[in-house]
């Protein structure tokens, strides 16, 4: 087929329609085999183990050099990266002892709920049968696994294995505490599975997430008083996908993944885990935030395991990269998945529109393009009801006038396709079969997916080809050989197509051909890979070595000298598993993504926490040999006095919820390690959790994640002050917080701000920005600074907070642009009628008297407000304020971009366009990194673009949970 567009015609490589495959949502899209099938494919195993020639496990040799082999596409062949015992398995499995064969995989690959069917294929592409079909190994592992899951009382059995294994020669069953602690940094597969591993040598070992991750009951988990209720029917816990509690558990098999694969999986990989006495999760934490190495230490934990996953997505060259309309590929993933875009029950705002494209070749581009399709038509029937359903309440005229022109044509547009999805429903029950859309997906624009070379070459192809196939049966289109070049936008700045450099091979490599094609796009997801998760090394240079890409960690071999000392000293990466860290008593090791060479794969994150966890439970051999010398009791009661800390420390729980003005909500937690890490200008992002939030009509009133300053800290209690400004239905949620209530309150992160000393510093702040400047004035004050003080409200009855604001200051002009005046109360302070810029004029020009400086003695301006204030600072310096300015004075914004993670550079959507105004170069910023920017290199028409991404669904959410409080006006209390 040709795509439609301008300049060169593009090939779209289709699935043939006979090969198409109905679907509808995000129900789980592969049942997997049934029994009969599962027989036949052990049957046809050639169990090659009593020969020594099950490759699948081993790998594929040579018989002559005995070198691994690699496949026509060039890829090797070294089987499981686990070493599971795959022909074993298979042979107790056509004996049918279901247990015994579960039992085989739980020696090498204990997480196997992890692995399997639609997660890996690396035993399968290392199959004897090379030329011909190869056994399925993955559908069989996983119905060993599903086997015995479905007897009774099977979850118990699986949770058994895990901890008494009779067929694990090596060790058996775990070990008691022996008294050495780990830190294991990220909940990701190589995270869970190294908590796992440590804890059966007697390790205590504390996991810790940036996501939110869901507590489960007590009843299902136990605590240090009752131990769990045992679970005789696992279909109690087993949940359609679509109607799942996102869990947050397993990091990238969590949000990464889609409903390809049954996430039912990762409850009882959660569930399994959490049983574990020597073990503690918590979610919320962030590493080199909420606790760093030298907390680490300090708490009473003898090593630090990084597992945090991958990190900054690549960022393409591309003109208009920051266009609205345009994402990348782990923002989609990450809104639909974890904040739940896709449940019909969500509040969470995530806008597409058709036609759309996807720039990438690997499985995360295949993963966007099919959950892309799937969630439009999802998108269009969710909007058309609620919309329906406020106009009935409403009326059509005043629902609508909520809406821009442009925000009602989107509106008519989703209103019209939910229609003909409509039709297509009632045309599917009146002939007994399901739905198809994707004709009515492919006539709105359909979803391509666009690589820079030939299919075969993409590493999705070459790896997991089975996804491209399951991809064209739901009807994604291929383009190959096309390089993107530029967003092209239309009238509002929003991406209408994307022109691509047509590629050939020359002389052995890709090079252009200079034919440009145009290829219609409303929206962009960017799939280009990521770099490893080294964010900690950037916050804290000198940490850690990189390697010499300076893209991983150097790695590194650690161990104990016949001196007793710890040594630590470069190695090659298939056996350094540590990194440079060594302090003298500590080291600190990484796995999966993080290092260079497990990278890549759910079962090779899984492989490096198997293989390294012995080289860390050899740091502590001489001291683990002592253990009698100390009763178990003793040792025990410490492990729960740590947990005990660690449970005050890390879980975040609402102290009060206060109202300060008819739109402002403050609410005080008590975070102690969030609060004693927290340094002026930094912020924190605040959830509640789904399990807890109440349901009114169908609709669960779960927060997307909010981006919230800390106005103030009282680092002895361990309280925090969160201060929200009601915009949209996260954050009037606020309101319904209960004290008492565990909340997720992530954090601090971004970068503090710069404290100068001794100088005159002008802070500018309007509406709720003035919260986030109560923590910076204060710290200006303490270094000696003179505070000079714009106070920005839209009516004088938005003032909050007048005495921490006055006592962090010289002097404060309050402006207001209408409403009630705000009377001074000190000598010092103003009151003008109209915006900031004009009060800053006035001040400047002396027409307000009692001014204790002059502008051209200010050095630091900080400006903290929405776009159009802080850009209109930005212009007034250079303009109606530059005579009264020092040239050589710094101007500085807090950039308010939309953000969803706020890990620093992971999932993206907080990128911001700058251009240096003396050179025109463009860079590109991710704001929860650092939120503070120089004002005058901040692209604000960029900024603007970027907060409208979403304005449809946030305004139709808002006006939907006024829909639903209107029957439970008692949530919110305050």
């Amino acid at each position: 087929k040709s795509a439609n567009g301008s300049g060169g015609s593009a090939e779209l490589l289709v699935g043939p329609e006979n090969h198409r495959r109905d679907r509808d949502g995000f129900a789980l899209t592969d049942r997997r085999a049934g029994p009969r099938e599962i027989e036949s494919q052990v049957d046809y195993c050639l169990l090659c183990h009593d020969r020594d020639k099950d490759s699948c496990s081993k790998g594929l040799r040579d018989n002559k050099t005995g070198a691994i082999k690699s496949n026509p596409l060039g890829v090797e062949l070294h089987g499981c990266p686990l070493d599971e015992k795959i022909s074993e398995m298979h042979t107790m499995r056509g004996r049918g002892e279901s247990i015994a064969a579960l039992a085989l995989v739980c020696i090498d690959n204990p997480m196997c709920p992890g692995t399997g069917h639609r997660i890996c294929n690396d035993c399968m592409k290392a199959c004897v049968f090379q030329k011909q079909d190869p056994v399925d190994i993955p559908q069989i592992e996983t119905a060993a696994l599903t086997d015995v899951l479905s007897l009774p009382w099977g979850l118990e059995i699986y949770g058994l294995l895990t901890r008494w294994n009779p067929l694990d020669a090596l060790r058996p069953h775990a070990l008691p505490y022996n008294g050495k602690n780990v830190l294991v940094v990220g909940l990701g597969p190589a995270g869970y599975t190294l908590a796992h591993h440590l804890t059966r040598q007697g390790f205590a070992c504390v996991a810790i997430d940036g996501l939110k991750i869901e507590p489960l009951p007590v009843e299902l988990t136990g605590d240090e008083t009752r131990p769990p209720r045992p679970v005789r029917d696992f279909k109690r816990l087993y949940t359609e996908l679509d109607e799942r509690v996102l869990l947050g558990f397993g990091g990238v098999s969590e949000y990464g993944i889609t409903v390809r694969w049954d996430k039912n999986f990762l409850t009882v990989l959660y569930a399994t885990l959490a049983r574990q006495r020597l073990l503690r999760i918590y979610g919320g934490v962030r590493f080199g935030g909420t606790v760093d190495l030298d907390d680490a230490f300090r708490l009473g934990f003898h090593h630090v395991a990084i597992a945090a996953g991958a990190g900054r997505p690549t960022i393409i060259p591309l003109k208009n990269n920051l266009a609205r309309g345009i994402r990348k590929a782990s923002d989609f993933l990450m809104a639909l998945q974890l904040a739940g875009a896709y449940k019909r029950s969500a509040l969470a705002n995530l806008q597409v529109r058709l036609p759309a494209v996807v720039i990438g070749g690997g499985l995360t581009a295949i993963d966007t393009a099919t959950e892309l399709a799937a969630y439009y038509v999802v998108q269009a029937e969710k909007t058309a009801d609620r919309l329906d359903a406020l106009i009935a309440e409403r009326g059509e005229a005043a629902v609508l006038a909520m809406f821009d022109e442009e925000e009602r044509e989107f509106l008519a547009e989703q209103r019209r396709h939910a229609e003909e999805i409509r039709d297509e429903r009632a045309r599917a029950a009146r002939e007994g079969r399901p739905p198809r859309f994707q004709g009515l997906v492919d006539a709105w624009g359909g979803v391509s997916l666009v690589y820079r070379k030939r299919l075969i070459d993409s590493p999705a192809y070459r790896l997991n080809h089975e996804e491209v196939a399951a991809s064209l049966e739901e009807g994604i289109r291929y383009v190959e050989n096309l390089a993107p070049v530029e967003a092209v936008l239309d009238e509002r700045g929003c991406v209408s197509s994307l022109v691509f450099d047509r590629q050939a091979v020359v002389d052995g490599k890709w090079r252009s051909t200079g034919e440009m094609v145009s290829i219609p796009a409303r929206t962009v997801c960017v799939a280009a890979g990521t770099s490893p998760n080294v964010t900690y090394e950037k916050e804290r240079p000198g940490s850690f070595a990189f390697d010499k890409w300076r893209q991983f960690f150097q790695p590194h071999r650690a161990y104990v000298g016949d001196d007793g000392k710890l040594k630590v000293e470069p190695a090659a990466a298939r056996e350094g598993f540590f990194t440079s860290y060594n302090d003298g008593e500590h080291a600190v090791s990484f796995y999966g993504d993080n290092h260079p060479h497990y990278a890549g794969s759910v079962v090779k994150a899984m492989a490096s926490a198997k293989d390294a966890y012995p080289s860390v439970v050899a740091l502590f051999q001489r001291d683990i040999a002592r253990l009698g010398e100390e009763p178990q009791a003793a040792r025990d009661a410490r492990r729960r006095d740590l947990f005990a800390r660690l449970d005050h420390d890390f879980v975040a729980v609402v102290e009060r919820v206060e109202r300060l003005t008819p739109t402002i909500v403050e609410v005080v937690v008590r975070a102690p390690a969030a609060a004693r890490k927290f340094e002026p200008g930094q912020f924190y992002r605040l959830q509640n959790y789904e399990v807890r939030s109440p349901v009114i009509r169908g609709t669960r009133l779960a927060m997307e994640g909010l981006a919230l300053t800390g106005a103030w800290v009282d680092k002895e209690k361990g309280l925090l002050s969160l201060i929200a400004l009601e915009m949209g239905a996260s954050s009037r949620l606020l309101a319904a917080l209960r004290p008492g209530e565990e909340v997720v309150v992530m954090g601090p992160t971004g970068t503090p701000t710069d404290i100068p000393e001794g100088e005159t510093v002008l802070l500018a702040g309007g509406g709720l920005g003035n919260a986030v400047l109560f923590s910076i004035a204060k710290a200006l004050k303490a270094r000696g600074d003179r505070v000079i003080y714009f106070a920005g409200y839209r009516r004088g009855e938005d003032l909050f907070k007048q005495d921490d604001i006055e006592v962090a200051t010289d002097q404060v002009i309050w402006c207001t642009d209408g409403g009630a005046e705000i009377p001074p109360r000190r000598p010092t302070d103003r009151h003008f009628r109209g915006n900031i810029v004009q009060a800053m004029r006035a001040y400047a020009e002396r027409q307000l008297g009692g001014e204790l400086a002059s502008l051209s003695e200010v050095r630091r301006i900080i400006a903290i407000g929405s776009d159009k204030m802080m850009n209109a600072v930005r212009e007034a310096r250079h303009g109606v304020l530059a005579p009264h300015l020092d040239p050589k004075h710094v101007g500085i914004a807090s950039i308010n971009s939309p953000m969803q993670c706020m890990m620093k550079e992971v999932c993206a959507q907080c990128l911001q366009r700058h251009v240096d105004p003396e050179t025109g170069k463009e860079t590109l910023v991710f704001s929860c990194f650092n939120q503070d920017q120089l004002i005058d290199h901040v692209d604000f028409k960029n900024l603007a673009a970027r907060l409208r991404a979403n304005t449809v669904q946030e305004k139709l959410s808002n006006a939907w949970l006024d829909h639903l409080l209107a029957a439970r006006p008692e949530l919110r209390h305050v």
